[in-house]
């Protein structure tokens, strides 16, 4: 049995580049650097932003989705396969995989590196037995 070129059909997928990088290169926005941990009842979550005053650091909700954004204190270029691009942001959405009472968040800012510490939101309830 031979095998030939007729039996077989390869097609070769090239993503565009933009999907290779995490990076918005159109907007000019970074993806900071983030770990997420469990705790008990809590979340934590930690973001990388060097080069971010604590004042131009935004952390909003959405359901249980935490976005981050930070301005940077100057602009950050950087050179990928031959293309200089200029970034001026670090932007960020991590979604928890349950709710979250964010009301009860907190976070701190310190020499470079955002934590977030974030509630789990509890929804059970007791039943009375007979």
């Amino acid at each position: 049995m031979s095998l030939d070129d007729d039996h077989f059909n390869f097609k070769i997928f090239n993503p565009p580049l933009s999907s290779l990088l995490s990076d918005d290169i159109d907007q000019q926005i970074l993806s900071p650097l983030s770990c997420l941990r469990e705790f008990g009842n809590t979340w934590l979550l930690e973001f990388d932003l060097p080069l971010v005053n604590k004042k131009d650091i935004k952390v909003t909700f959405d359901g249980n989705a935490v976005t981050v954004e930070a301005k940077l204190k100057e602009i950050y270029s950087e050179e990928k396969f031959g293309v200089k691009t200029k970034f001026e942001f670090f932007k960020k959405t991590i979604t928890l995989p349950g709710k979250i009472n964010s009301r009860k968040a907190s976070a701190k800012f310190n020499k470079g590196r955002l934590t977030i510490t974030i509630p789990k939101e509890i929804s059970g309830h007791k039943i009375k037995i007979e």
